[in-house]
């Protein structure tokens, strides 16, 4: 008897509350087949709450249609711009809301993380990256906008290195990265 080759389908998301990039890979064995990329965008000037409402919204609908096993997501790191992260970090919850509600297990990378795992160095150049993900994934362009192509590459990173690499999305901000077990988790 053949055995069938495992296959686990993935969506990765790099958030962002104007543009939020996803890619919807399938792992069959060790060959990667592109279900779907784009980005989902919300414009300046509409109302916060329904520019995390339209995000949430398209997120269910590509979940409930693709029916992914993983999501892989861009762990938040704090820069410069701490009105810019705030915002990041809300669209990131939306999805997290979404991926909760589907009962999609969610993994999280740094950038460094993700740079590592497509091109073996962790301080690579984002055109290195987007190469790369070119490259593994046997497509003719570097999938754009940018967003959708770093969607992509973080879907390659969790089904590549699989779910052992990643941390779990527990949010490093509140429990720290690591220790934090969710076996004793729940509503206070």
């Amino acid at each position: 008897m053949v055995s069938q080759p495992v296959r686990k389908k993935i969506i990765g998301i790099d958030p962002g509350y104007a543009i939020t990039g996803y890619g919807i890979i399938e792992k069959i064995g060790n060959a990667f087949e592109v279900i779907d990329y784009g980005v989902i965008e919300t414009k300046a000037g509409v109302d916060f709450p329904l520019r995390l409402l339209a995000i949430s919204e398209k997120i269910r609908f590509i979940l409930e249609q693709y029916k992914p096993d993983y999501m892989s997501i861009e762990e938040l790191f704090m820069g410069h711009n701490h009105t810019t992260v705030i915002g990041t970090a809300q669209a990131r919850g939306a999805v997290l809301v979404e991926a909760a509600r589907a009962g999609v297990e969610v993994y999280e990378f740094t950038p460094g993380q993700v740079k590592l795992a497509i091109t073996g160095y962790g301080k690579a150049e984002k055109k290195q990256v987007q190469l790369m993900t070119k490259s593994i994934l046997g497509l003719k362009e570097v999938p754009k906008p940018d967003d959708a192509a770093d969607a992509l590459a973080l879907a390659i990173t969790l089904a590549n290195t699989g779910t052992s690499y990643a941390g779990k999305a527990v949010s490093g901000y509140q429990y720290g990265r690591y220790g934090y077990s969710n076996r004793n988790a729940g509503f206070v």
